[in-house]
């Protein structure tokens, strides 16, 4: 009896923790739904501030196909409490580079200050 009661606690902590993703990932899911316009997805994994700054140039990209991204990471840091990804797709010619900071235990894309500089 004790082993099923285990088991059965053991399945529902499993069931109920959510992976925390990596900064890279987190980067791909952000660039992925702004350009696909799914901002529950955008507002999930970015701060409040750049949630807001992402919707308010939203509308001058046209809607895109998110697995048509080719997300490619080119670079990436990363210590406690912040990380850079450096990365590359298919909807901008040039690399660009996120920010991201741990916000209710998970990564998200916030802005750069006005003077930082990213490590790459």
């Amino acid at each position: 009896m004790k082993n099923y009661f285990f088991i059965l606690v053991l399945g529902i902590c499993v069931s109920c923790a959510e992976t925390q993703m990596s900064p890279a990932m987190t980067a791909q899911k952000v660039v992925e739904s702004f350009y696909s316009k799914d901002n529950s997805q955008l507002k999930k994994y970015t701060t409040s501030a750049s949630y807001e700054t992402f919707l308010s140039v939203q509308d001058m990209f046209e809607s895109q196909n998110s697995s048509a991204s080719n997300f490619k990471v080119l670079d990436e840091s990363m210590d406690d409490k912040t990380a850079w990804v450096k990365f590359s797709t298919n909807f901008e010619d040039n690399p660009e580079t996120f920010k991201l900071i741990q916000e209710d235990g998970m990564w998200k894309v916030t802005e750069t200050d006005v003077r930082e500089k990213s490590p790459f």
